[in-house]
């Protein structure tokens, strides 16, 4: 763009210079004729004059369609900014909808999470109950047992006191509690 306006002033300033160097041709009167009529006008002054009107239609010309860019530029430029912020909006919205979605995954791991925590819970209680059970189970089975023994040795003592040989004493059978109702996946090991 600058090197047209340049070249176009240049143009223009040796216009301008021929014709002050040859004003007085310029104008000099001379016989013209417009189709049937004549006239005495200066040619050079005529001439001159069509083309200072040619230059400032050109230059109107000119700065017309430079205007019309402008215009469609800034028109293309604001359909652009239009079309980018919709995506901008479009981007957003599906970051917000991953981020949602992140959001429902991770609450439902912290709700499994939690369910399978109070389950293990509970069946660690459970397991710790039925522990407790048998254990209270055999220490009542081995107090019966050792209070059977110690009545024994009291009783055979007392009926023979020099007596030190040791009685044969047979073993007699251990009653086990009745084995309990376990659900499946949760047998004892």
């Amino acid at each position: 763009m600058r090197a047209r306006l340049l070249i176009l002033v240049l143009v223009i300033l040796a216009v301008a210079g021929f014709a002050a160097q040859n004003w007085a041709e310029i104008n000099r009167s001379t016989t013209l004729t417009f189709g049937v009529v004549q006239a005495d006008a200066p040619l050079g002054l005529i001439l001159l004059t069509l083309l200072g009107i040619a230059l400032l239609v050109f230059a109107a010309s000119a700065a017309t369609l430079r205007t019309q860019h402008l215009v469609e530029s800034r028109q293309h430029a604001k359909a652009l900014h239009a079309q980018r912020e919709l995506a901008d909006k479009a981007e957003a919205s599906r970051f917000t909808d991953l981020r949602q979605m992140l959001d429902v995954h991770l609450r439902e791991s912290r709700q499994r999470d939690t369910l399978a925590s109070t389950e293990m819970d509970k069946a660690l209680a459970q397991h710790q109950r039925e522990l407790r059970n048998q254990l209270e189970q055999m220490y009542h089975l081995l107090t019966g047992r050792l209070t059977e023994i110690e009545r024994r040795l009291d009783g055979r003592q007392m009926r023979d006191p020099l007596d030190t040989r040791a009685e044969t004493v047979m073993p007699t059978r251990i009653d086990e509690p009745a084995p309990r109702h376990i659900p499946p996946g949760r047998e004892r090991v």
